[in-house]
């Protein structure tokens, strides 16, 4: 307890200096968690919109990271369905467009078949749902729908051309909570690609196991060249934007660390420079050198931990309040992985010994006849 109490009252001789440490780890933990977690629950949200649909394989052209830029004949789900071990397949069609008078520049467009099983895992707050007949009709999920501040019956310009709104859906992914559908068929010919669909997915037969699944794969691959064929968790993964998104996150996360590890490096070299004297009465009246050496670890530590609370608590928060932002509200899910903040403790953690380690090393050095002599 004596020691512990020590180590507090260290800390509390430099208040601000302490404080300002804390601030820079608590910053850089905060950077990390939010950016991290926003890319992972980005990821997470993809692929939780297969996932939850029950899809085994995601089809599409090889050679091709972008979903937005792949291309692939329709005509290739009829033969993907008529082959064994099939229970269900969906092809669908993906754009962007922009709203700028409301200040949305990503918002996705999805062409589905009206047909497709998608439609009954969506729940229908007002209006109704699509039909084939529907060439000037759209719905709004419900996020966009606020932001947009549109409700069933209004109109919406898409493409140049005038749509009215025939239902506002929710969904459980908040990626198609901001999006637009409208008829598959209606999104071709908007964006010239006649009997075109991005992907199509296959949900193999209840109960198939990995291996049935495998040779699913090679069977559909075998239709024709160009075929890329991926579990569903391999497609989330190869996804360029994710896969930027990631990196960036990391990138951006390791430079905030770096400065916060220089940061308890100059703060407890001062430390151990100002209280040579110190260490080497306290080395005089018989201090071992690997006490030093726990005193320095253990206040660095105490930074740390303290910044990571700060920070990951702020880390957080952020992504949430970024989620209500109406420019942001649908593309950030704001809820962060557990995981991801256990990595903030562990980083927060690393930073506090690593910026220890040489001020250590210069304490436990000090021969105490030297440093009583230091004035």
């Amino acid at each position: 307890m004596w020691f512990f109490t020590f180590v507090v009252k260290s800390l509390l001789r430099q208040p601000a200096r302490s404080s300002f440490t804390a601030i820079g780890i608590g910053l850089a933990v905060a950077a990390m968690v939010s950016l991290v977690g926003i890319s992972s629950g980005f990821e997470r949200s993809y692929y939780n919109i297969y996932a939850k649909r029950g899809i085994d394989l995601v089809v599409q052209r090889s050679g091709r990271t972008q979903q937005l830029g792949n291309e692939m004949d329709e005509a290739y789900e009829d033969r993907i369905r008529n082959l064994p071990g099939v229970y269900c397949v969906i092809g669908g069609l993906v754009d962007v467009v922009s709203f700028e008078d409301a200040d949305l520049w990503v918002v996705l467009v999805n062409g589905w078949p009206t047909d497709s099983p998608v439609f009954d895992e969506i729940k229908i707050e007002s209006g109704r749902s699509l039909t084939d007949d529907d060439r000037n009709q759209l719905m709004l999920g419900r996020v966009l729908a606020g932001n947009l501040g549109k409700r069933v019956g209004d109109t919406v310009e898409l493409y140049g051309q005038s749509f009215t709104v025939a239902g506002i859906f929710e969904s459980s992914n908040v990626y198609e909570n901001g999006s637009v559908v409208v008829v598959l068929s209606v999104l071709q010919e908007l964006t010239d690609r006649p009997h075109q669909v991005s992907g199509i997915t296959v949900e193999a037969d209840p109960g198939a196991d990995r291996e049935t699944i495998e040779k699913l794969k090679e069977r559909i691959e075998a239709l024709g060249p160009g075929l890329s064929v991926l579990a569903t968790s391999e497609f989330v993964a190869s996804i360029n934007q994710i896969r930027v998104a990631r990196a960036m996150a990391w990138i951006t996360s390791t430079v905030a660390m770096i400065l916060g590890g220089i940061g308890v490096l100059n703060t407890m070299a001062m430390s151990v420079y100002e209280r040579t004297r110190e260490f080497g009465l306290l080395r005089a009246l018989g201090w071992p050198r690997r006490r030093v050496v726990r005193t320095i670890f253990v206040e660095s530590a105490l930074l740390a931990l303290t910044g990571a609370v700060l920070g990951s608590a702020l880390g957080v928060i952020l992504p949430k309040l970024l989620g209500q932002v109406r420019t942001m509200s649908g593309l950030i899910e704001g809820n962060i992985d557990p995981i991801v903040v256990l990595q903030g403790f562990g980083i927060a953690l690393l930073m506090g010994f690593a910026g220890a380690a040489y001020p250590a090393y210069r304490g436990a050095s000090l021969r105490p006849i030297d440093a009583l002599r230091q004035k």
